[in-house]
């Protein structure tokens, strides 16, 4: 049987006209919404600011860490930890500062490697293809891989386990926005990968239930000397993404949404202008996740929120509480609003709840949670950009 949500659109006491513009003198909207921001929403207008806690005790926190500070260099991806996972995605940080030895393959899922920093070639079933930083790698399942570092590499590994990473339907914006499909690249049958063909040994570590095996071939298993299809890897770069955006109202983050995997979506920040309207949000409004875990991975640029936020941090809201600005964040954006952003961060959004691995508790800044007071708490001051 079809079904739909209700149409219908209540309203009661003071409110605005639309979300997000014009809000009654004052106030503080909050939206409440359903499916992350595709179901039925209300949007509450409160006297107070809905992250004005004084004081939080239990698990259900905002977390910061700082990636940074992990210990995460080795030869292969397979040897870290996952720092956040569910069954349908596992977050990871490799640091990788040496040409590989051997090959890997990822039988659990789909790869999906944002190069934070460096640069180098990597070679695979299907060619070579260079990558520098702010680069999206897209590795499907069972593709055999190495990389070779022209100097030293920092990536974030998002493994969809549950799917295979496609993109977002654009709707009516058509298939050309955000990025035209036409500017993904491919690895190539080129002289760099005839040239690392061997009669030489070399093993594949395969990866499945988490577990690792260990192959070995008298040769090299990248000796492919063409193919066609299109299940292969593909490259993206933040620099080519062109973000929506509308100077009259306040896009919600599903409209930065990059790549779909199985339960999850991973979105975009790119540097972009400013909304202009004088009644429109310049910042993100408030909003309950009550359907998705939220996680940000800070690439670069200004990330608004505080001081202590730097390139390399990454933040985890779980599902089941109201966040949004910071206090002196909203102040600037009402009454010297900055015209442009420069940030760039990978958010990852899932549907089932995360769990925080043991591999990144040690690098926890647990004073994250007081960051939303408005004079800053325990050390962490706030600061006075827009906040994210």
């Amino acid at each position: 049987m079809s079904r739909q949500w209700f149409p219908h659109v209540i309203r009661e006491g003071l409110h605005s006209r639309q979300a997000h513009c014009d809000l009654p003198e004052g106030t503080y909207e909050r939206e409440m919404g359903r499916e992350g921001f595709f179901g039925p929403a209300s949007h509450i207008h409160h006297r107070h600011p809905p992250t004005a806690w004084v004081d939080w005790k239990g698990p259900l926190r905002p977390h910061a860490f700082d990636l940074t500070q992990l210990d995460a260099v080795s030869e292969s991806p397979f040897a870290q930890n996952a720092l956040l996972a569910n069954g349908d995605v596992a977050l990871r940080f490799w640091r990788c500062d040496r040409s590989m030895g051997h090959l890997v393959r990822n039988s659990d899922g789909d790869d999906l490697l944002f190069i934070h920093n460096g640069s180098g070639s990597l070679f695979c079933d299907y060619g070579q293809l260079s990558f520098r930083d702010g680069d999206y790698l897209v590795i499907p399942r069972g593709t055999a891989w190495r990389i070779e570092p022209a100097e030293p590499v920092e990536c974030l590994i998002i493994e969809d386990s549950d799917g295979a990473y496609q993109l977002p339907d654009r709707g009516m914006l058509g298939p050309h926005a955000v990025f035209d499909p036409a500017i993904l690249d491919h690895p190539h049958i080129n002289e760099a990968f005839l040239a690392q063909q061997s009669e030489e040994p070399w093993d594949v570590h395969i990866k499945r239930h988490d577990e690792v095996s260990i192959v070995s071939f008298p040769f090299n298993p990248l000796d492919a000397v063409g193919w066609h299809g299109n299940n292969t890897v593909l490259r993206l770069n933040w620099r080519d993404i062109r973000p929506v955006m509308s100077h009259r109202y306040h896009l919600p983050p599903s409209a930065h949404t990059t790549f779909v995997g199985g339960g999850f979506v991973v979105c975009t920040f790119c540097p972009r202008p400013i909304e202009t309207d004088p009644g429109a949000l310049k910042v993100p409004f408030y909003h309950n996740n009550d359907d998705y875990d939220e996680v940000l991975f800070y690439h670069r640029g200004n990330f608004f929120s505080r001081d202590n936020i730097e390139a390399g941090m990454m933040t985890y809201h779980p599902c089941g509480f109201a966040h949004g600005p910071h206090p002196k964040a909203l102040k600037k954006s009402q009454s010297d609003p900055a015209t442009a952003t420069d940030e760039v961060a990978v958010m990852i959004d899932t549907r089932r709840a995360l769990s925080i691995q043991s591999a990144v508790q040690g690098v926890e800044n647990p004073d994250y949670v007081n960051s939303w007071r408005s004079q800053g708490a325990d050390g962490f001051s706030v600061s006075e950009g827009p906040s994210s």
